[in-house]
């Protein structure tokens, strides 16, 4: 059975960073192209962050130029380095596969406070 652990979120002031980080288990990611996804209080969950199994990447407009994903294979593991964070990204962080074929994890809870 897959199970995907995030950790990494936190409380953080307007301009702070965090690094989030996720690890699969069950299944290798190696051939799998990896997102980050967010849900915000009130809206529906969104993709922010994903990354090719060649390592290419593409981010949501909102998130463009303060993220960035990256991963390693040899952990089954992805990460997401979030800086210059926004009120805005306060959010539960999660990740999986694009399209979402895991089960979803509890994900990490990123709070921003100005």
């Amino acid at each position: 059975q897959v199970q995907v652990v995030e950790s990494g979120g936190g409380l953080v002031q307007v301009g702070g960073s965090l690094r989030l980080s996720c690890v699969v288990s069950g299944d290798t990611i190696r051939f799998k192209t990896m997102n980050w996804y967010r849900k915000a209080p009130g809206k529906q969950r969104e993709s922010v962050a994903s990354i090719q199994s060649g390592l290419t990447t593409n981010y949501a407009a909102s998130v463009k130029g303060r993220f960035i994903i990256d991963r390693d294979n040899a952990k089954n593991s992805v990460y997401l380095q979030m800086n210059n964070l926004k009120p805005e990204d306060t959010a539960v962080f999660f990740c999986n596969t694009a399209p979402p074929l895991y089960s979803w994890g509890q994900g990490t809870q990123v709070t921003v406070v100005s």
